[in-house]
């Protein structure tokens, strides 16, 4: 009987239990789940501080990585190895926070070689909307070698973004609130830190350009103010909330310096783009997982560590080994 996170509406809300096989969902591909992980769309789903969850009882965690028990479609077969990040799982359907799932074959993708499950889910949604956002920026001319910058740095996107845009060869600026991750963040390959006080203000229209490419992951007044700061012909992949989902910006960056404010989506994102995604990252040196911070969890934990992500306290990647 596979062990899953279950949430009530009723306290408490957060409940480890034992399913039975009939308890899971009627699809086609029965995963057994190695890794799973947890995002910000995860910890406002388990918190309940975020309309994410609708339907009750339900099993959160919108990433897995692991190994086809029985499948019932003609793409994939028993050992099989597979990565699932969005289409909506772990908001409206059942999600990775559990020891085996059933899900449908489209919302998979096989797990590219030689990547483990264990680095797959390192990377997760975070690494992968990276990746996204790298590419948006690539396929929008942004000069080999530039200055980039990174907002919510700290955070699993953010992160991520600062190591692989640094392997790529960009001088990459990171923006935190957290002093005590400088050191962690230049680790990770950026060039400067700047404090995220400096895009909390009220913008101006323009301010100025200080960097040709950035890559936001906060919005609100954050993404503003980096609008404001871009150079001519300005690039800016934008994939966040954190910050607000307002934009108190005006048309003065797009019309007089030609920015461009690329949206990036990880969740519906066509099935040969996130595979070809997969591939990139699949790639990437050793070095930037082992330079990756870490939290290792079990199902039992992941309340606690959901609360601390929305307070502010979580830097890096938390990683759920739903068999610890």
């Amino acid at each position: 009987m596979p062990r899953a996170l279950m949430l009530h509406e009723e306290a408490p809300r957060c409940r480890v239990i034992d399913l039975a096989s009939t308890d899971l969902p009627h699809r086609a591909v029965s995963v057994d789940i190695d890794y799973s992980d947890l995002n910000y769309k995860d910890a406002l789903a388990v918190t309940g501080k975020g309309k994410i969850v609708r339907d009750y009882p339900f099993v959160p965690g919108i990433d897995f990585a692991g190994t086809v028990r029985e499948s019932h479609h003609e793409q994939y077969a028993p050992g099989d190895r597979v990565i699932l990040t969005g289409w909506g799982v772990g908001e409206r359907y059942w999600g990775g926070y559990a020891e085996t799932m059933n899900v449908d074959a489209e919302w998979l993708v096989p797990c590219p070689q030689p990547l483990s499950m264990r680095k797959a889910m390192l990377l997760g949604t975070a690494g992968l909307t990276a990746m996204l956002c790298v590419l948006r920026l690539e396929a929008a001319g942004l000069p080999a070698g530039s200055a980039v910058l990174v907002t919510g740095a700290t955070g699993g996107v953010g992160s991520w973004a600062v190591s692989i845009l640094h392997h790529l060869g960009y001088e990459v600026h990171a923006v935190t609130g957290k002093i005590e991750q400088h050191d962690w963040l230049e680790r990770l390959g950026a060039r400067q830190v700047l404090d995220r006080s400096e895009f909390e203000g009220q913008p101006r229209p323009l301010e100025k350009g200080r960097w040709i490419g950035a890559i936001d992951s906060v919005g609100g007044l954050t993404l503003a103010n980096v609008l404001a700061r871009m150079e001519y012909h300005g690039l800016v992949a934008a994939v966040g909330l954190a910050g607000g989902t307002d934009l108190p910006t005006t048309v003065m960056p797009f019309i007089l310096r030609g920015v461009s404010l690329l949206g990036t989506d990880s969740v519906m994102i066509p099935f040969e783009h996130r595979r070809a995604a997969w591939h990139r990252l699949s790639a990437l040196p050793n070095g930037l997982f082992e330079r990756m911070a870490v939290d290792e969890i079990g199902l039992d934990r992941i309340e606690e560590r959901a609360e601390a992500m929305l307070a502010g306290k979580v830097h890096g990647r938390v990683l759920i080994n739903p068999k610890r």
